[in-house]
């Protein structure tokens, strides 16, 4: 009797198996096809986006461009949600019931170079996404869930998401997800904790040629706290980063420069390496400003300070799955350093469970340089951003059909934040 009653719970296992595989390709051929037909559309907005290039809290055309996209495909859309230039857009089962699932878009630029980080294509991503989880939602009203299309703006040098975060905007959120162009492939990059830190010197002006004794040199102090961080980097460890621009050095030559300013971003593995980095670099204006007779004075934006990223391993799995079927595999690193970035992302990382891929959009060029600008304008980046897109939607929709997948990321989540204790 034993016998009979397990072999029919294996039929019934089995039965469970094979019927999870059958929805999940039909979602699968649902979101290829969704996403294909709509290549065109999702090109043009990508486009829009990479020609009017916008710096942080002033994407008002991106912003408009995708609310627009977003409502004339059927999302109940909020514009200037929380912030001017963000935007929350939604799409629920009839239930209400069933996880809350973020998708995430960014659309800023940079200053000079315009979209060399491709956010113009994280949109695209980020939209195509929401179309083909929404169109699987629609073809299964049994399907629960939410779906939310968060507009995050201000990744380059603010944290948009912070400010999100900061308002709530992630409070009822149970993951969160987006995609990142680059020169390589990797769901599991490290991505580093970074503090913005600016720097202000005072001196005392005087005539550069008949009293310079008289003057106490700020740019100089600047100039000596350049050189001290610059020996500074031969003891840190590889994966901590400071780069520094002196922003402010004077106004004419025959003046001594009685104000300079230098502009910095430190980064480290984790926010505590980052604390005990910070401290040796604020030695070392200490030291540059007492060598030259003036004063100091340091602002470190605490509250855009940008976590590392934790990349959710349940979440990750079942993108590499989807993106593999897709003939979308990671990048060989043997005998090379994995490239480390900095994104507000890693803030959201440390209070839902997320992921964050990078993905190649077939470009030997590297972010943040105008090659990147003109790469991720070229139709060359279309193919790789369309494939995963498919795979981001994919896991969310995995995650909203099957509830103990969606409990094992949340147990994976916790493990990782509180380090299994």
């Amino acid at each position: 009797m034993l016998r009979i009653v397990h072999f029919l719970d294996i039929l019934e296992e089995r039965s469970k198996s094979e019927l999870k595989s059958d929805m999940s390709e039909g979602d699968f051929l649902l979101v290829c096809s969704i996403i294909d037909k709509e290549k065109e559309f999702l090109n043009s907005v990508s486009q829009n986006i990479w020609k009017n290039p916008e710096l942080a809290y002033k994407e008002f055309h991106a912003h408009d461009v995708l609310t627009d996209a977003l409502s004339s495909n059927g999302f109940q859309v909020e514009k200037h949600y929380i912030l001017p230039t963000a935007f929350k857009a939604e799409y629920s089962s009839k239930t209400g019931n069933g996880p809350v699932i973020a998708v995430l878009l960014e659309y800023d630029a940079l200053p000079d170079i315009g979209h060399a980080c491709g956010h113009n294509l994280i949109s695209e991503a980020g939209l195509a996404t929401s179309l083909a989880i929404k169109a699987v939602m629609e073809a299964d009203p049994k399907l629960e869930g939410k779906l939310l299309v968060l507009g995050t703006p201000a990744e380059e040098c603010s944290g948009g998401k912070i400010d999100l975060l900061d308002a709530g905007a992630f409070r009822e959120v149970d993951a969160a997800m987006m995609v990142h162009p680059s020169n390589f492939t990797s769901t599991y990059a490290p991505v580093l904790s970074r503090l913005s830190m600016t720097v202000d010197f005072k001196g005392k002006e005087s005539h550069a040629a008949a009293f310079p004794w008289e003057g106490r040199n700020a740019l100089d102090a600047a100039v000596s706290t350049y050189q001290n961080i610059s020996l500074l980097r031969q003891h840190i460890k590889p994966s901590n980063r400071i780069h520094a621009i002196i922003t402010k050095g004077g106004v004419v030559p025959n003046v001594i420069p009685a104000e300079s300013t230098l502009q910095m971003a430190v980064r480290s593995a984790t926010k505590a390496e980052l604390k005990d980095l910070t401290a040796r670099i604020m030695e070392c204006v200490k030291s540059g400003a007492v060598a030259t007779g003036c004063t100091a004075s340091i602002d470190c934006d605490e509250k855009h300070c940008y976590e590392s990223l934790v990349t959710n391993k349940v979440m990750g799995k079942l993108y590499d799955q989807y993106a593999r079927k897709l003939g979308i595999y990671p990048t060989d690193f043997s005998g090379k350093d994995v490239p480390a970035g900095s994104t507000d992302m890693g803030n959201v990382s440390h209070a839902i469970p997320s992921i964050h891929p990078f993905y190649d959009i077939n470009t030997e060029s590297q972010n943040h340089s105008k090659s990147f600008t003109e790469a991720s304008g070229d139709t060359k980046a279309q193919e790789p951003t369309l494939k995963v897109a498919k795979a981001l939607a994919m896991t969310a929709l995995i995650l909203m059909r099957y509830p103990e997948t969606m409990e094992e990321a949340k147990k994976q989540f916790n493990l990782d934040i509180t380090g299994g204790l």
